[in-house]
């Protein structure tokens, strides 16, 4: 019978803690990057900028959703779909 060979416990949080700061700083990255995207495309149309800030957040749970799907699909300590990142 095989043995089942789980890594330690601080391997386990060390990991966690890399893909989460990872995956954070994916989320408010894109954030950032759609609201300002936002910001730009409502200003000259003379839109709210709570439809830049709604941008931004569609962005980032769109983010939050690839980052948590690239951890499903391989176990890696990054948020990114590229393999070996």
């Amino acid at each position: 019978m095989s043995q089942l060979h789980l890594p330690d416990t601080q391997t386990v949080v060390k990991t966690a803690g890399t893909y989460g700061r990872d995956l954070l700083e994916r989320v408010l990255s894109t954030f950032l990057q759609a609201f300002v995207g936002g910001i730009v495309v409502t200003q000259p149309l003379n839109g709210s900028m709570w439809y830049a800030a709604g941008a931004g957040g569609v962005g980032a749970v769109l983010a939050l959703g690839k980052g948590l799907v690239a951890r499903w699909r391989d176990v890696t300590n990054s948020a990114s779909l590229a393999k070996g990142v």
